[in-house]
């Protein structure tokens, strides 16, 4: 008799907190995280996925319902933005049809679209600097905002008579694009409501509810841009550290916010300059792992999951990233080692990961089905872990490794009653 789409989705999710909690589920949990793999798998062009919201929701659902997640990535949040970035003429991304080929994904545009010497204004005021330097510079759209006035200049008459500046046609220009830029969204989020209403009643939960960044790659992503921040740790240390304290009670409130509102305490942090190819193990401990395992332990401590992604290695530092509670997360890796990561935090913390994007590409299914075997002799033993590719399913994955992986996963990474 086949199960209801309650019991599915109340399964599906007790065996991801179970994996969570490092109790042994009833088999290892399978989460495939899709970024534009679906829309190749179905035959539609990236840059349709991004425009065309019912599309989307068919290409993601069908992947959904073909390979049979124990949760899925909303697909709204991350692909769903076209429309958006051309009216704020956004400029820190390139995307598909939009300065990358129709079916390239994503480039992210490499600056430093906050300077050195501004750091004083970015400690002093920092929403006064992101709304009167940082998004004129990230945004053509919003360019004209560098007219307005310091906010907290703003009182008593000044606030009256300092609207005068909201009369200039170009800062008018500026609030009807961030109007017709909040429809859209509001759009958007609606289509992202009724997708998750839709995968709930066919039984699968999504993973998700809000996304963070490592407050490091936060200044070091988004303003000072990578060769800056590497510099910063040199020239500019204190001021560094500085902006990473003054952001981490910004990014903290804002995720939880989100989490809580959504109703999903999942939260992905995708971690970028943590590892020992971009920083030593010493610049670690003092740059980027303290602001970092405080926002950690600080979503831990709302009730929430943080699952960040360690992209590339982290293996040199596994036992400074212990410091967590234990059973109250999940360590995603690409390229550390994770059998040696087992040994060290096997006894702490869920591990989810890590077959390589190049076997889904380039490998054949048996090739798949003898990784994914050793993952689940090894990483699997005793429970706490979760199966994926080491970034997730590349947009170049052959389907038959995708299922493949899927496959075995649920017949062979069953765990004995």
């Amino acid at each position: 008799m086949e199960k209801k789409a309650e019991e599915l989705f109340q399964e599906r999710t007790r065996r991801v907190e179970d994996a969570v909690q490092l109790k042994v589920p009833d088999r290892v949990p399978f989460l495939p995280t899709f970024s534009f793999f679906p829309a190749k798998y179905a035959g539609i062009s990236f840059e349709e996925a991004m425009y065309d919201y019912g599309k989307l929701a068919e290409v993601s659902k069908k992947a959904i319902m073909d390979f049979k997640p124990d949760m899925y990535m909303n697909p709204f949040s991350q692909i769903a933005l076209g429309p958006l970035m051309e009216v704020l003429d956004y400029r820190q991304l390139k995307w598909p049809g939009h300065g990358v080929s129709p079916n390239s994904t994503y480039q992210f545009v490499e600056e430093e679209y906050m300077k050195a010497d501004e750091y004083d204004a970015f400690l002093f005021d920092p929403t006064d600097y992101i709304l009167r330097t940082y998004l004129p510079r990230i945004c053509g759209a919003l360019k004209p905002l560098e007219k307005l006035s310091p906010m907290l200049g703003q009182y008593y008459f000044r606030l009256l008579t300092g609207t005068a500046v909201l009369s200039d046609p170009e800062v008018t220009g500026a609030i009807e694009s961030l109007l017709k830029a909040g429809a859209e969204a509001n759009r958007v989020r609606s289509k992202m409501i009724s997708f998750v209403k839709e995968m709930a009643e066919l039984g699968f939960p999504t993973q998700f509810g809000a996304v963070a960044y490592a407050p490091f790659d936060c200044i070091g992503d988004f303003f000072r841009g990578t060769r800056g921040v590497m510099l910063d740790m040199y020239r500019n240390p204190d001021k560094l550290i500085a902006a990473t304290e003054k952001i981490l009670p910004v990014l903290t409130n804002s995720v939880t916010s989100a989490a809580k509102s959504s109703g999903i305490p999942g939260v992905f942090l995708p971690l970028h300059k943590g590892a020992h190819s971009f920083m030593s193990l010493e610049q670690f401990k003092t740059f980027y792992w303290p602001t970092l395992q405080k926002l950690l332990v600080a979503l831990i401590e709302a009730g929430l999951t943080p699952c960040p992604l360690f992209e590339a290695d982290y293996t040199d530092r596994l036992e400074i990233i212990r410091d967590i509670p234990e059973g109250k997360a999940i360590y995603w890796f690409e390229n550390t080692d994770i059998f040696k990561a087992k040994e060290v935090l096997g006894d702490r913390i869920c591990l989810r990961g890590n077959v390589p994007a190049s076997l889904l590409c380039t490998g054949t299914p048996q090739e798949v089905r003898d990784y994914c075997k050793k993952l689940i002799d090894v990483v699997g033993r005793g429970g706490g872990f979760i199966m994926d590719g080491g970034t997730g399913i590349p947009d170049e994955a052959r389907p038959e490794n995708v299922k493949a992986m899927a496959d075995f996963t649920r017949q062979y990474g069953v765990y004995p009653a």
